[in-house]
Formats: structure tokens, C-alpha cells, sequence
């Protein structure tokens, strides 16, 4: 039997930096009134695949059956499942969810077949509602001390220029167009071409100007003017597609410092009800992110003086600081601590008891001194 992770899942160790960036992003969810909720990994297999059956994503679902032969899936992403959700809510209906996704997709650089996803969703949503999750997107990204740029598009602007050109196989040129990213612009040509839509390329290449010709450019217009007074900055792209087929009007699109996409998302429909959302994904984020890298860790090192050693770790930890105890011999301690990443390591002996005054090892540097107990939290700064 085989203890190795199946192919395109893995093992994280140490989970902290998703959990610090999964954090922010809730406590910026609720600042801007989304509430938190949780739904099922698994669903009938209908429902996941929607009326989206085409699409690369809807193609990946992890297919699986119950005792009572039932066709089940893993969920893809959240956004299928807000049509259960949203139904006779009063408008607009605002959540956040965050949990794992699955898509049994190739596994390359920083793509996974298991990954955690954050969403913020608005339903009953307008121009208005989808500036302000670009601003909520960018608050997070701010937190998340990520350098980043958010391109927009809509899908309406796509629509009309194919119109326009009397394109027919709108919905197979828009995925085509969405490779632009991943492809060279020769390789999307050809493929183009089998949908005698290849000119549509030289006319994405033209400057933001020219887009004004075409009546959906306005939503793109009135877009960019709400996020300018939320103070948010937003990049007209006009080959971003996003290849998921329901979106229907703005797509957004979030860059970092990698390849990949780290935040997605767009408008599209909830039943008869127009929404808008976005999403993370937090392993990509983790990677490129400073956040919790700032965090104290401190071990309490007891010499047979438990009673003391126990009261000075209550003490670190209502200054905020993560702190543990060990028991046993120094040598091992500092084993443990370096294996942790501990930063400060505090001996509590029957010297440092009776003198009221511990010693703190700073792990990083190797330098020691010696601080009061009622001063203890300076030997952290």
C-alpha cells in the first residue's frame, strides 16, 4: 500500500501563511457586508456541470457514484452552486465562501487538482456592485502586501466586435481569443482562421480610442469611473475573455508576481438575476505574499521549573505572541526550535527564578540577555 499523495494533490506542512491570508480576506469580506457561507464538496453531477457543459473546467469534474449508484461530482468552483443558494433571497445577496476545489485537470507549475478557493459574490448586482468588489479585491491584495494589476474587459464589447465582423461561432472564438496568454499570437491566428475570425486580432490590438465606436465600451467607461472614485486602478484589456462560457458582461482579471492568474472572476447570470463575483486562489497567493512571515514564535524552555515556566507562557501569549512550552534538556529544545523556525527561545531555570530575570535567545542571531519578568516583551522587539 502506498503512502504517496495521488497526482496533483499534495501535502502542506506547514498550512500557516494560507490561513493568515485566508483571514484577511474574510475580515475584508465582512467589511464590505458579504456573509460568510458553507456548502457541499459534493453535488449530483447534473448540477455541476449546469448549462456549461462545454467548457474546459465543466469537462474536468471529478466524477464519482455513491452506494446507491447516484452520479456525483466534486465541485469545480462555488459559482454554480449560488443558483441553490441565492434562490428567494432579498436583493442584493452578498456572500463569501472559501473551501477546496477539485478539477482532474493536467498538473503544471502552479496548477493543482485540489486547491482552496475564496469567492465574494454579489447577486442582483450592477456597474455599481462590481466596482466595489474590484475595491474590495484590491483592499485584499494590499493586505496580502502583493504587488498587482487588475485588467478588465466585457464580454458584450467582444460580442458586438464578432457582430461586427459577422463572426457566427462567437462562443468558440471568445475561448480561442481567452488563449492569448498562453499561446503566441501566430498559434491563436491559425486557430482563429478555422472560424474565418482571424481579423479580430488586429482589431484587439488597437488602442483603448477606438473602442469607443462600440456601444458596450460604455460599460467599460462607467466601470472605470466608479472604481476611480473608489480610488482603484483598472487596465482596459481588450483580448481578456476569460474562458468560462456564462459570463455576459465585465470579466476582471488580477496578475502578480507569476505567471498564472492569482484572482479571476466576472458578471454573469443566477437565474433570471444578474451577479457579478470574483475569485482567489489562496496557494498561488501564499506563494507570492510577505503575510505571516511577520508573525513571533517563542518556545519557554522549562529546567524543572514547570509552575514558573507555565505562568511566564500565559504571560507571551497575552502579549499576542505564539509561544510553547518544551520539557526536557536545552540541547534537545534548541533541536526544536530551529526545526520550527522559532524565533526567541526563554530559559526558565532555579538561577532565573530566584533572580526574577530569564534569559532570551534570539534564534536568529545567537545573541542572549537577560530581562525582567514584568520587561519580558522588550527581548522580542
Amino acid at each position: 500500500m502506498s503512502s504517496e499523495t495521488v497526482k496533483g494533490f499534495k501535502d502542506i506542512e506547514d498550512a500557516s501563511k494560507i490561513v493568515a491570508i485566508r483571514r484577511v480576506m474574510e475580515e475584508v469580506a465582512g467589511l464590505y457586508g458579504f456573509s460568510p457561507v458553507e456548502m457541499p464538496v459534493i453535488e449530483y453531477e447534473d448540477f455541476v456541470k449546469g448549462d456549461n457543459t462545454n467548457d474546459e473546467a465543466v469537462s474536468d469534474i471529478f466524477k464519482l457514484k455513491d452506494k446507491g449508484n447516484r452520479k456525483l461530482a466534486l465541485r469545480y468552483e462555488f459559482t454554480f452552486q449560488l443558483k441553490r443558494l441565492a434562490k428567494n433571497k432579498k436583493l442584493p445577496f452578498k456572500r463569501y465562501q472559501t473551501g477546496p476545489v477539485f478539477r482532474d485537470e493536467p498538473v503544471t507549475g502552479n496548477r493543482w487538482r485540489q486547491f482552496t478557493q475564496f469567492d465574494i459574490d454579489v447577486v442582483g448586482s450592477s456597474i455599481n456592485e462590481e466596482a466595489e468588489v474590484l475595491k474590495a479585491t484590491s483592499e485584499i491584495m494590499e493586505r496580502l502586501g502583493i504587488k498587482f494589476k487588475i485588467n478588465i474587459n466585457n464580454r458584450k464589447l467582444l460580442n458586438e466586435i464578432l457582430d461586427d465582423l459577422g463572426v457566427k461561432k462567437k462562443e468558440l472564438v471568445i475561448r480561442e481569443v481567452d488563449k492569448l496568454d498562453k499561446l503566441s499570437e501566430k498559434e491563436v491566428c491559425g486557430n482563429l482562421k478555422k472560424y474565418g475570425a482571424e481579423k479580430v486580432l488586429g482589431i484587439l490590438k488597437k488602442s483603448e480610442k477606438f473602442f469607443e465606436k462600440y456601444d458596450s465600451y460604455s460599460e467599460v467607461k462607467e466601470l472605470k469611473k466608479i472604481c476611480g472614485l473608489y480610488g482603484v486602478k483598472i487596465n482596459f484589456v481588450p483580448f481578456l475573455a476569460r474562458g468560462l462560457s456564462y459570463y455576459n458582461g465585465s470579466v476582471f482579471e488580477v496578475k502578480g508576481d507569476m505567471k498564472e492568474t492569482i484572482v479571476a472572476g466576472g458578471s454573469y447570470m443566477v437565474g433570471d438575476k444578474q451577479a457579478t463575483g470574483i475569485s482567489f486562489g489562496l496557494e498561488r497567493l501564499a506563494i507570492i505574499s510577505k503575510i505571516g512571515e511577520e508573525v513571533v514564535r517563542t518556545l519557554v524552555i522549562s529546567l524543572g521549573q514547570d509552575k514558573k515556566s507555565i505562568d511566564i507562557v500565559r504571560k507571551v501569549r497575552e502579549m499576542g505572541l505564539s509561544c510553547e512550552i518544551f520539557y526536557g534538556k536545552p540541547g534537545k529544545a534548541l533541536g526544536y526550535a530551529d526545526s520550527k523556525g522559532i524565533d526567541f527561545v526563554i530559559f526558565v531555570g532555579e538561577d532565573e527564578v530566584k533572580k526574577n530575570k530569564f534569559k532570551v535567545k534570539n534564534m536568529k542571531t545567537g545573541k542572549e540577555i537577560m530581562v525582567g519578568e514584568s520587561v519580558l516583551g522588550k527581548a522580542f522587539s
